[in-house]
């Protein structure tokens, strides 16, 4: 078989526009009698909330300030309608959006961001998810912080510790990382000559952002257009919905090309973040060196949220036994919420942090046994004919004997 990619070098089709500088990104684009956007956030991680526009309103050059009172549906989420285009009566995190001003300029938004008055009545906030989990914690959403629970059961985990050679019990904590991609969040919003509300954006989902903003401006989803450019750096972070809505709704009201451009500051406050997680993890062992049961709680915190929290912490649970056969199993992974920014996708997906755990233990574990790592992760390993944590019967392409060997020689 002639095969046209496979094993050949393939110029990617981007690649010029990009190494040239001439590919374009939101921030670049420019049109005649453009307005501009900017958004005003909270700086309190928990509070209720007043605005009083009126003065800002009447500062020469602003077109109009954008609240919750301009949103027909007031609410969005990935998976759970848990945010708010613009915050109404609560703000749950530091850098929750308020209020949008559209002006013809961006220093004259500036000026008029100075000038809304914010009355906030301070709540007091909770940051450690496993002091929100507790049913007399403080509560950012309903009656329960805790959003999500993933349970995964095999065999008798508890009575297989108590039987093992030596148990490795610790607890290990990864932190909130920022994706940091290079091109801050940027777009523009206008009404095209079909008249569709138009979104030129840099994003990950221009099918979940046509439904956001369709949802939100309720209208129909015939009459939204999502153009994605070029993307400057993504990793997750431009899963959820920025400024999409904002420029959306700024377009439609005014019938004026508008255009919005984050600083790297405003991003860092705008996008979600990796999960930080808490895992407390028990791991049992024969004196032969074979794993004879795994135990972990996995406490994610998802900030103030939801994003993506439910998979995340289904992924970390089901993948908290790592690429080790194991008969015995007991996960249980959460993710709560909190008033820390919000978590949701970064690369991995909960994966990446359990391997912090799971890793340390079955060095914990060669250590004890007086073992090498090499040897104690050549007894354990996934092979063709394992089964995973899961039940999964792997068949075929289980190449980890070969990789462990191949790196020890």
């Amino acid at each position: 078989m002639d095969l046209k990619y496979i094993g050949n070098s393939i110029n990617r089709v981007d690649a010029y526009s990009k190494v040239t500088g001439k590919a374009l990104y939101p921030q670049d684009l420019y049109y005649e009698n453009m307005a501009f956007g900017k958004t005003l956030r909270s700086e309190h991680p928990f509070a209720k909330i007043k605005i009083d526009t009126s003065e800002a309103e009447l500062i020469p050059g602003v077109l109009k300030i954008f609240t919750h009172k301009d949103i027909p549906n007031n609410e969005h989420g990935v998976l759970h309608k848990d945010q708010q285009i613009f915050c109404d009566k609560i703000v749950r995190r530091i850098g929750d959006p308020i209020a949008f001003v559209v002006a013809e300029s961006e220093k004259i938004c500036e000026v008029a961001i100075k000038k809304i008055k914010v009355e906030y009545d301070i709540l007091e906030p909770i940051f450690d998810p496993i002091e929100a989990m507790k049913d007399d914690s403080i509560k950012i959403h309903g009656n329960s912080n805790i959003l999500y629970h993933y349970k995964l059961r095999r065999g008798d985990a508890l009575k297989a510790l108590e039987d093992s050679y030596f148990v490795a019990n610790n607890t290990y904590r990864t932190h909130s990382v920022d994706q940091a991609f290079l091109q801050p969040e940027a777009g523009i919003g206008y009404v095209d000559d079909d008249n569709k509300v138009t979104v030129v954006v840099a994003t990950q989902y221009p099918h979940y952002d046509r439904e956001e903003i369709a949802y939100c401006l309720n209208i129909p989803m015939e009459s939204v257009r999502v153009l994605n450019t070029n993307v400057g750096g993504a990793f997750g972070g431009r899963e959820d919905i920025t400024l999409q809505v904002h420029l959306a709704l700024a377009a439609k009201t005014l019938n004026r090309v508008v255009k919005c451009v984050y600083s790297r500051e405003e991003s860092f406050l705008a996008h979600s973040k990796r999960h930080a997680i808490i895992m407390k993890y028990s791991t049992g062992v024969d004196k032969d060196g074979f794993l004879t049961a795994i135990k972990a709680e996995i406490i994610g915190d998802t900030g103030a949220y939801a994003s993506w929290g439910d998979n995340v912490m289904r992924k970390a649970g089901v993948h908290a036994t790592g690429p080790y056969e194991v008969k015995n199993v007991m996960i249980d992974s959460y993710a709560v919420y909190t008033n820390n920014p919000y978590a949701g996708a970064m690369r991995g997906f909960g994966a990446t942090q359990v391997a912090v755990a799971y890793e340390q233990q079955m060095d914990i574990i060669a250590s004890e046994l007086k073992i090498s790592p090499v040897e104690i992760r050549l007894k354990n390993i996934l092979r063709v004919g394992s089964y995973t944590a899961t039940g999964q019967l792997l068949n075929n392409s289980v190449p980890l004997e070969q990789c462990l060997k191949s790196i020890s020689e």
